[in-house]
């Protein structure tokens, strides 16, 4: 049984509403190869990078980064640390800041540019998780021995190679873009970061910690 580790309370509360019996069995065998992924890295003790990667480093891939980052957490599965690029970088939209607010999510303003940098916090005693838009490649992420984890199609297609990547595992989701103009916008990206979180519990809650 996994270890459940402290979140701030809104987002435990968050996360315990979750239902991953949502995750469908083919959504599971998408997200096998990253279970197995980090089941080998743990089980010979070594650190777990995951790199997220879209097209733009604005949305699904920051979701995923946050959510991972969390959840790796949450369920007490050591030396995970989780990174986020893009093909190009633009910004982090703001629609993902408030919902990972929403969510319980302590986020600070580290510097208001065109590409803002943001702190955002999910426990006491665990660091900040730094989240600016960037490319894949940035100095900021690995170099090697990373997992890249493909969330969306376009930069699947646009990254045939992702030097340096240990393995590449797609894990596509769909744009919340598509509803930035519509009254259902921030429904909408709720709904993504949902569907994200829910299976990135179900892929933490998978690994077998060695005593």
């Amino acid at each position: 049984m996994a270890i459940k580790m402290k979140l701030f309370e809104k987002i435990s509360n968050f996360v315990t509403q979750l239902d991953v019996t949502t995750v469908n069995d083919e959504r599971k065998q998408i997200l096998q190869p990253l279970i197995d992924f980090i089941q080998t890295k743990q089980d010979k003790n070594e650190v777990i990078n995951l790199n997220f990667i879209c097209t733009h480093n604005s949305r699904r891939s920051h979701l995923a980064q946050i959510w991972a980052q969390t959840m790796a957490h949450y369920y007490d599965v050591p030396k995970v640390f989780c990174y986020s690029g893009g093909t190009e970088a633009t910004a982090v939209y703001p629609a993902v800041v408030d919902v990972l607010k929403a969510s319980g999510f302590e986020i600070d303003y580290l510097a208001d540019l065109n590409n803002p940098n943001y702190a955002i916090k999910y426990a006491e005693n665990q660091a900040s998780i730094v989240a600016f838009s960037k490319r894949w490649d940035d100095a900021s992420n690995p170099k090697d021995s990373f997992c890249a984890i493909m969330t969306c199609s376009e930069a699947d297609g646009d990254c045939p190679v992702v030097l340096g990547a240990e393995k590449r595992v797609p894990i596509h989701y769909l744009d919340p873009k598509a509803f930035d103009h519509s009254p259902q916008k921030l429904e909408e990206y709720n709904q993504t970061s949902i569907k994200i979180a829910t299976e990135m519990s179900y892929v933490f809650a998978q690994i077998k910690i060695k005593n």
